[in-house]
């Protein structure tokens, strides 16, 4: 038996054809059929851990600027407010001069609708912390009786810890227009963990892999007002969105196997963008209902299709191909109230929708990604402490709701404006 693993052993590093074992022996044919059976299961993890890597990257990266803002109150000084309630723009045109709202509620509707001000330039700091948590149940056999398995079993589990540094600046013209740039500074830490090795479920391998600190996408945008607030319409705002792949993509990383489990094949490095170049028209609503904001969004987000030099996890292969990622579009909507003069408190829903995947290597046909769709929905709790009239304090933690979204996530940003 063994020595005939060895000639099989050596036959396949010499890439000697299957069928040319066919007549050897029983013994070479059962392990060819073993090798295959091992050959199809190690691709089908391959399969699942790419597909667990796009949905986590796409939750991550959700367009920013897009979402309902998450209680972002913006501290200006008494003067901006007034400039722009007499330029005709905002909330302040809607009410009877005895009867303007308190500098709070004027700050949120401001956020809200993604405006702070002609002429103004803001730079906002950010870090945001994120938790994921996936666990997937493998089995490999068959049901007897209609009530007792036959075989082997294996229980995956993914634990992701992503910290995001984001710089951010925005530039207000003309009342209507923004312009605005994002780059994050993206560190990871993904523990992997797998029972069932050798057919036993008492045995448990756990390894991590670490991402240093690099960059992710760089997505920039411009957004026009064009509608403003009256009595029975709410202010509308057009926004695109471009984001460029100057993350590191999660396209031709290697898996390496775990020593004791053959269950379980880790990445040697963790990605920190899609790879493909993407676009994001989208438009938001905003209503004030003194003394609270009511606001919406609804974006669609169009990756474009990207070639590779390589798309292959196994190690020692290189396969160029193309990649298709799965369009998504998101959906919002939330209040926001103001507490005092200088606090607000946001409440609002936002859900995630994406496509498939697909993948091409170079001279075959496209084959689909089974489980790359996700569903995505957060519940977000936010609230602003306006510091001074150029500084704001903002904290958000986002509740995920669905098993594609993060846990949570904690985001504290720092809005400066000049």
């Amino acid at each position: 038996m063994h020595a005939a693993r060895n000639l099989l052993l050596t036959a396949i590093v010499a890439g000697i054809t299957t069928s040319s074992f066919a007549a050897e022996s029983p013994e070479v044919q059962a392990l060819l059929n073993e090798l295959g059976e091992l050959k199809k299961r190690y691709e089908q993890q391959q399969q699942a851990l790419m597909v667990l890597e796009q949905r986590l990257r796409q939750v991550e990266a959700r367009p920013a600027g897009v979402a309902p803002q998450q209680a972002t109150a913006v501290a200006k000084g008494p003067s901006t407010i007034q400039s722009q309630n007499s330029a005709g723009s905002g909330y302040g045109t809607a009410l009877k001069e005895d009867a303007e709202p308190a500098p709070a509620v004027e700050n949120i509707y401001q956020e809200a609708s993604g405006f702070f001000g002609g002429g103004t330039f803001s730079f906002e700091p950010g870090i945001t912390y994120s938790h994921y948590d996936s666990r997937q149940l493998f089995l490999n056999g068959f049901l007897a009786l209609d009530a007792i398995f036959l075989g082997n079993l294996g229980i995956d589990e993914i634990n992701a810890d992503t910290i995001t540094v984001d710089l951010t600046g925005r530039y207000n013209f003309l009342q209507r227009w923004q312009l605005d740039i994002n780059a994050p500074i993206i560190y990871r830490e993904t523990t992997y963990e797998s029972a069932g090795a050798g057919g036993s479920t008492s045995t448990i391998s756990e390894e991590t892999v670490t991402g240093d600190p690099r960059l992710g996408d760089v997505n920039m945008g411009i957004s026009y007002k064009f509608l403003d607030e009256g009595p029975n319409r709410p202010d509308a705002v057009f926004s695109l969105r471009v984001k460029a792949p100057t993350g590191d993509d999660p396209y031709g990383i290697k898996l390496n196997p775990v020593p004791g489990n053959d269950n379980l094949n880790v990445p040697e490095d963790l990605p920190t963008g899609n790879g493909v170049w993407s676009i994001t028209p989208g438009i938001s609503l905003v209503k004030t209902v003194d003394p609270a904001v009511l606001f919406g969004s609804l974006s669609y987000t169009y990756n474009f299709e990207d070639s590779f030099d390589d798309i292959s996890t196994q190690r020692g292969v290189k396969v160029p191909g193309k990649v298709d990622l799965g369009d998504w579009f998101q959906i919002g909507l939330g209040t926001a109230f103001a507490l005092n003069e200088r606090m607000s408190l946001s409440l609002s829903f936002s859900e995630l929708f994406s496509q498939k995947s697909k993948i091409k290597a170079d001279g075959q046909s496209w084959q689909t990604i089974i489980g790359s769709d996700a569903n995505a929905a957060y519940f977000n709790v936010g609230m602003t402490f306006a510091a001074s009239d150029k500084l704001t304090i903002v904290p958000n933690l986002s509740i995920g709701m669905t098993p594609d979204a993060p846990d949570f996530s904690f985001s504290l940003k720092f809005p400066y404006y000049f």
